[in-house]
């Protein structure tokens, strides 16, 4: 079984192109932090090539920003190439589903949300604090 799933933040702006049969590509590079830190208290990142193609493809070129935060799920491809006479391998994600986990840009944060473009607004529930203390577990 080949599956990854990795949620971390966009390192650039999305690549969208197409190959020469007008299938559309997107490249993407997410930093995803460890959740441990090293010997001097230091959080540590890994940094991923994610490749989505197609719908995904063009939703990713559209909605996505350098910062924005992912959450992808695909599987790991390696790959062979030459600079200047040597020989190295990268490994790829292809993304398989690419989830949105920023808030949309626009407005004032967390004022309305925008139904599908209409004029239609609804107010966003801001969430209160509970006290835990009466919880039986």
């Amino acid at each position: 079984m080949n599956k990854v799933i990795l949620i971390g933040n966009l390192t650039r702006e999305p690549e969208l192109s197409s190959t020469a049969s007008g299938v559309a590509m997107c490249r993407l590079g997410i930093a995803v932090n460890r959740n441990y830190t090293n010997s001097e208290g230091n959080r540590e990142t890994d940094f991923f090539n994610i490749t989505a193609w197609r719908n995904l493809a063009e939703r990713c070129g559209k909605y996505l920003h350098k910062g924005s935060k992912i959450g992808v799920v695909g599987n790991l491809q390696m790959r062979s190439y030459e600079v200047n006479g040597e020989k190295r391998t990268a490994i790829d994600i292809i993304a398989e589903d690419v989830e949105f986990l920023s808030p949309k840009s626009g407005g004032a944060e967390g004022d309305t949300l925008s139904t599908s473009g209409s004029e239609n607004q609804e107010k966003v529930v801001k969430l209160e604090p509970i006290d835990d203390t009466d919880l039986p577990f």
